[in-house]
């Protein structure tokens, strides 16, 4: 049998011709990505390090530092990039969510291996990557050894047909494969199909990233015109893409009809078998309707977000919170006006960080409130107190509410 898209990068990754469902295999990684909170927590400092080139620091979580012991991580980070000569350091100024800033400034190529703490590192999937959030201790053996394993899982494949709608985005097309599927653990996911053409680059990223709410280990696309479109635009480099063997082996093979989605609303706790399509969830009121994190802070997110909000006011009594993905997304987005309307609505745009995705700061929910997130985790507790309810949806969704002032059908108000 033929191999999978993450099948071909493992494999040649490791060095051999093929690889099969269950076989472990030791693979170079191309790029290894360090983020603050690795230097502010449980940091050790490595003797020597396999090769300063295939490592990049990005300072996302906690910025600018909000606490002691995030300041003196920040030290730890910059004292350890000039120790070791790491000149892909996006320090303060150049910061973002790393996974935006990994995408806007071409480190994830196709056909590459890439490594992170962060448990959404999957979003390089978008590019053809094989991308993958590990452990701690593991990311600080890949820095020092350039190597790591990777047991090789079954692949379930989504096949787009048909046009996406324009008012159904990436956000929604993952929650209803959420919802309909549940959880992919111990598997990888990989999307392609006819339809993937109408499907755009943010969009992408956003299903890709997502692939960690169900529990994906890999999630990839391939790399077709509007990918290297994009490429050409953040990096000169050569790179060698995957497609998937015409005989390749599959856990499934889905069909996702994108011209009969319409917007989802997730309820609270999780994403998988708890998505479900906006007309059929209750029209809750909200106290903070939240726009932002690696999933949804993207350029197009905020504009999304602007068209719906702009002469429109933000209800009494909701607080609207919109976070841009990097300081690069927060400049373009000032210079189109996004911010503008945003902020003229009633919202409030905060520096670029992950901040309120994972309840950390500029944006905690309280006790008994109701939120609206488009970020990329609705468990209990994840954004602030465990008495708050999280529902997850798209930024359309997620304007249109703050608008409303419960969850509302973005088609509605942008009518």
């Amino acid at each position: 049998m033929g191999m999978t898209m993450i099948d071909k990068i493992l494999a040649r990754a490791g060095g051999i011709e093929r690889v099969a469902v269950g076989e472990t295999v030791v693979v170079d990684v191309d790029l290894t990505v360090l983020i603050d909170l690795q230097f502010a927590t449980g940091w050790i400092e490595p003797v020597k390090i396999a090769d300063p080139d295939k490592l990049a620091i990005v300072m996302d979580h906690a910025v600018p530092a909000p606490t002691l012991q995030d300041a003196a991580g920040g030290t730890a980070a910059r004292r350890f990039a000039d120790r070791f000569g790491v000149t892909r350091f996006y320090d303060i100024g150049r910061h973002g969510i790393c996974h935006q800033v990994i995408a806007e400034n071409g480190l994830a190529l196709p056909g590459q291996v890439l490594a992170c703490t962060d448990s959404h590192t999957c979003a390089a999937g978008a590019y053809n990557t094989a991308a993958r959030g590990l452990g701690i201790a593991e990311v600080l053996s890949v820095m020092c050894t350039g190597k790591t394993w990777f047991t090789i899982a079954p692949t379930i494949r989504y096949e787009f047909s048909g046009e996406k709608p324009r008012h159904v985005s990436g956000k929604d097309i993952f929650l209803h494969i959420a919802g309909t599927y549940g959880d992919a653990t111990n598997h990888n996911l990989e999307y392609g199909g006819p339809g993937l053409a109408s499907v755009p680059m943010n969009d992408r990223r956003t299903i890709a990233t997502q692939g960690a709410e169900i529990s994906a280990d890999f999630s990839i696309f391939g790399a077709d015109e509007t990918c290297r479109e994009f490429l050409a635009t953040v990096t000169s480099e050569p790179f060698d893409p995957v497609e998937p063997d015409p005989g390749a082996e599959y856990a499934a093979v889905r069909e996702i009809d994108l011209g009969s989605l319409v917007p989802y609303v997730a309820r609270p706790g999780t994403v998988s078998s708890n998505a479900f399509p906006i007309t059929e969830v209750e029209r809750r009121t909200v106290d903070q309707c939240f726009i932002g994190s690696c999933a949804n802070g993207q350029l197009d997110d905020l504009r999304i977000a602007a068209e719906v909000l702009r002469g429109k006011q933000v209800a009494d009594g909701v607080r609207l919170i919109v976070t841009p993905a990097s300081q690069g997304v927060y400049r373009d987005a000032m210079r189109l006006g996004y911010l503008g309307d945003i902020v003229d609505a009633g919202g409030v745009v905060t520096n670029s960080t992950c901040g309120a995705c994972f309840g950390y700061h500029m944006g905690v929910v309280g006790p008994g409130e109701v939120c609206l997130t488009s970020s990329t985790r609705n468990f209990t507790g994840r954004m602030g107190s465990p008495q708050a309810e999280i529902y997850m949806a798209s930024p359309a969704t997620v304007a249109a509410s703050a608008v409303a002032g419960v969850i509302t059908d973005p088609r509605a108000v942008a009518a």
